[in-house]
């Protein structure tokens, strides 16, 4: 046997890994283990859990934390943060309401445009971060006072309240409220359309990142930047491209907001950006960047969400909620961290 077989044996980065030493490696799996132990905890202490409209509401709570966590998980995997995404939400929804209504435009109208400006807000937030070089919390949390106190004053200022004029009677409602916000009936069970969407951003995000070049730049701007551009990566470039799709999810939840109710608060939103974090944390990713899954994304806002009704089905007092968020926040960070080493230790 040459010398030459010999070294490529000796390589243990060429040795084979059991599956469930490869499974143990993907950043979901503390996140799906977390889960199914609350899954069968609320089981067990919420009588009405299992039913059917109660696992429909569980999801639908998921799915509308879902979609925006799984951009966010996006951004965090290439190292950076969005503090603004909460605030976009509602400040697309009044976009497309003020507009809509003020001008007398088919809805439709009003959602392309609103969707234009979402994304400039989006690409706004990327470009001051390449260009000042700013933390990306500092510059989004700019952002994100500037469009809480936009979205009140200027719903003041143009309907004299702070809430939106309803849109329910203009051209378009239906169609819209078709495709952001139906309910579907799905085997004599109510499904809101959100969960669909939901499911297809997170399989849109999986093969973004695990089947195209645009995933390995990400996980390489989030990994270690700096060598990402030695070897050619556009850094920059892919960090305001995630930064919009922030901004793209951001307008999709608020046309749903808007759509589901026909009028939106200039208020609501205040938070969520901490929320959306929490989800793509449960879920695997890391603070750090360059670790970190869409599927685990969309596992952690099932957590978010079973939390958040489960607590209600339990009949528990809902003032503990936030209590159980952090403490479930700090054991799955733990429970990441431990998996992660010991997957490195397995290699």
């Amino acid at each position: 046997m040459s010398q030459a077989v010999l070294d490529v044996a000796a390589d243990e980065r060429l040795a084979g890994r059991s599956p469930l030493r490869r499974l143990a490696g993907r950043p979901e799996v503390g996140a799906l283990l977390g889960a199914a132990a609350l899954f069968v905890f609320f089981a067990l202490v919420a009588d009405s859990f299992l039913q059917a409209a109660s696992l429909s509401t569980v999801l639908y709570a998921s799915s509308t934390f879902g979609i925006m966590a799984v951009s966010v998980a996006l951004l965090m995997i290439g190292g950076e943060f969005d503090l603004s995404a909460g605030v976009m939400v509602t400040t697309a929804a009044l976009l497309s309401a003020m507009l809509s209504y003020q001008l007398t435009l088919n809805v439709w109208a009003g959602v392309a445009i609103s969707l234009a400006l979402t994304l400039g807000l989006g690409l706004l937030n990327g470009v001051l971060y390449v260009r000042t070089r700013l933390p990306s919390f500092i510059v989004t949390l700019a952002t994100f006072f500037m469009l809480a106190g936009a979205n009140l004053g200027v719903t003041k200022l143009v309907t004299g309240n702070v809430a939106t004029d309803s849109v329910r009677d203009m051209d378009g409602f239906a169609s819209a409220r078709a495709v952001f916000a139906a309910d579907l009936d799905v085997g004599g069970v109510q499904v809101n359309v959100t969960v669909l969407w939901w499911l297809l951003f997170t399989a849109v995000a999986t093969w973004i990142l695990l089947r195209t070049r645009a995933g390995n730049w990400i996980f390489a701007c989030g990994g270690n930047p700096q060598a990402a551009r030695a070897v050619g990566v556009p850094v920059d470039r892919v960090r305001i491209a995630l930064f919009m799709g922030v901004a793209f999810t951001a307008w999709f939840s608020g046309m749903h907001l808007l759509f589901a109710y026909g009028t939106v608060q200039s208020g609501e939103g205040v938070g969520n950006e901490f929320s959306y974090i929490i989800c793509a944390v449960i879920g695997g990713c890391l603070l750090t960047g360059g670790y970190g899954s869409a599927i685990g994304a969309a596992i952690g806002a099932f957590i978010f969400g079973m939390t958040n009704k489960g607590i209600v089905y339990a009949e528990w007092d809902p003032d503990w909620f936030k209590f159980f968020l952090g403490a479930m926040l700090l054991l799955a960070t733990v429970v990441n961290l431990v998996v992660r080493r010991r997957a490195e230790l397995s290699r």
